[in-house]
């Protein structure tokens, strides 16, 4: 596992590490700054010679994409012909947007990561080894950003962890 500085492990590390034992692979990231994906872009080529970056793309940043944001967002995806798609959007909005066009691209691989391309290129810093070992990562991200992430702790978990449990029950 590659260790990112601070002694915490690359959030990437353990699936690039194989993707780049294969050699070959390509990976494309929708999502995060223009400046964030270049330093993707850089430390990947560093870190991983033997994946190619087949392309980023940085999204608007609005609550919901149009119907012209998500066609480009998928020509620049298909056009680039990765194997794999790390979508780091926010949540619940990667997750959705992987579901509506999984259909329309053409990937082996789609994977949600959050806010993994901030911790990778060191825009966010992580939390504590210790949050990270007992489950609660969110809990000092929250403390940093309330205003951002008060609704998604306080409401969407709880109503999210509902859907699971009355799926459970079915």
């Amino acid at each position: 596992m590659v260790k990112r500085p601070g002694g915490l492990p690359n959030a990437l590390s353990e699936d690039d590490a194989r993707l780049n034992n294969l050699g070959g692979a390509s990976c494309f990231f929708p999502g995060s700054s223009e400046e964030a994906l270049a330093s993707i872009e850089t430390s990947l080529a560093g870190e991983f010679p033997g994946i190619r970056f087949a392309g980023a793309y940085s999204p608007p940043f609005k609550e919901f994409f149009s119907e012209e944001d998500n066609r480009t967002m998928i020509e620049a995806v298909n056009g680039a012909a990765p194997d794999v798609l790390w979508v780091g959007m926010t949540a619940p909005k990667q997750e959705k947007w992987i579901y509506e066009n999984r259909d329309k691209l053409h990937v082996k691989l789609i994977a949600a990561v959050g806010a993994v391309f901030d911790f990778y290129t060191e825009n966010v810093k992580r939390s504590h080894p210790w949050f990270l070992d007992h489950g609660l990562e969110w809990l000092p991200r929250l403390l940093q950003e309330p205003r951002r992430l008060w609704r998604r702790t306080f409401i969407s978990a709880p109503v999210f962890f509902w859907h699971v449990f009355m799926q459970r029950l079915k």
